[in-house]
């Protein structure tokens, strides 16, 4: 079954300058205007409501999702446990790489945690943006560089750090998600119950 989007409410343009700021800090450039307009063409902007999916599992990932404002998480379901593997906020994004680029059926879900404004771009549009323009092909690379290190610090992370030691990691590296994301949901991505995490907490509140 196809997912089902919602066509984007808000102002279009400044949706369109976000991924264009995203572009030009990232790779420390400028994007020129007429490359941008074809960045533009390539893009759809839509909207998701709380709680609403962006990608089931079993579904093929059709789409890579920037995110312009609102939280995403992707995660899998074993034995009916959710296993958060990615956390996603403004200037994030978000797909199961694996499914988008070889097409085929998704072990992950992806939802709206809060309600969330996205560009949309499928992998057969960014193909021909990243063979024609130096500075995308950068951004992607530059991307994928920063998502293996990330994944690879995550794995060490799991297998290295006390629950203790990889919630401070978290508050160190990303402590807006502590913020944005429920603690049920941080548990899941740290790898840990919800019981736990809280006395993590009460116990670093007490030192």
């Amino acid at each position: 079954m196809d997912t089902k989007f919602y066509f984007s409410t808000p102002n279009t343009v400044s949706m369109y300058e976000a991924l264009r700021i995203y572009i030009n800090k990232y790779t420390s450039s400028e994007i020129s205007d007429a490359d941008f307009e074809i960045v533009t063409n390539a893009f759809t902007p839509k909207h998701f409501i709380k709680r609403q999916f962006f990608l089931q599992e079993g579904e093929v990932c059709k789409y890579s999702a920037f995110i312009v404002k609102g939280a995403m998480r992707q995660y899998s379901l074993v034995n009916g446990v959710e296993n958060i593997v990615s956390l996603g906020i403004e200037n994030w994004w978000m797909s199961d790489r694996e499914s988008y680029a070889m097409l085929t059926p998704s072990q992950y879900n992806i939802d709206a945690v809060e309600d969330c404004d996205v560009l949309l771009v499928t992998y057969e549009k960014m193909v021909p943006l990243v063979e024609s323009m130096p500075i995308i092909a950068r951004m992607i690379t530059m991307m994928d560089q920063r998502h293996s290190i990330a994944m690879q610090k995550r794995i060490h992370n799991a297998i290295s750090l006390t629950a203790e030691d990889r919630f401070l990691d978290l508050m160190k590296t990303n402590p807006v998600f502590l913020q944005r994301f429920p603690q049920n949901m941080i548990a899941s991505y740290l790898g840990i119950t919800p019981e736990s995490l809280s006395r993590i907490r009460k116990k670093l509140a007490t030192k």
